[in-house]
């Protein structure tokens, strides 16, 4: 289990780098994939709390370790939990391709389930999403079949 100084230090090393990289914190998004896994699968929530406090705590908190790199894992593991399939990555022209590691603070990062029905899970997003990544989280996460209009 993470101790009290373990916490802190993981939290003020994931604050540095968000701030460092203008990038989303992941944490709310992550809070309502736990919350969907508490009610849907009760092992895999409480594989996700152990995987927090022994693996991803320890790493963020580890200097030698990239604090959103160990983030997203622990956002992909939280995916997989909920829905195995595959993670890819969305670039700003709404190129896809598979999730093969850390990403610039500008991806959209979704886990793709294998039952078609469901909707993607989003394991990281960008501050701000472009024209096309916002098509595709539309599609793909909130299951919006028109585009919006562009505001002018």
């Amino acid at each position: 289990m993470a101790d009290d100084a373990l916490q802190e230090r993981a939290d003020a090393r994931l604050e540095d780098a968000l701030a460092a990289r203008g990038a989303r914190d992941p944490r709310d998004f992550y809070r309502v994939q736990l919350k969907e896994l508490r009610s849907e699968n009760r092992a895999g929530y409480e594989d996700a709390v152990r995987y927090y406090r022994e693996t991803l705590i320890p790493r963020v908190a580890d200097e030698a370790q990239d604090p959103l790199a160990a983030w997203t894992d622990y956002g992909r593991h939280l995916a997989e939990l909920r829905a195995p399939g595959r993670t890819v990555v969305v670039d700003d022209t709404g190129r896809a391709g598979a999730y093969e590691g850390p990403t610039d603070s500008g991806a959209l990062v979704l886990h793709l389930p294998e039952e078609q029905r469901r909707s993607a899970l989003v394991v990281g997003l960008p501050m701000d999403l472009s024209p096309a990544q916002r098509a595709t989280y539309d599609w793909l996460v909130s299951g919006r079949r028109s585009l919006r209009e562009a505001k002018g």
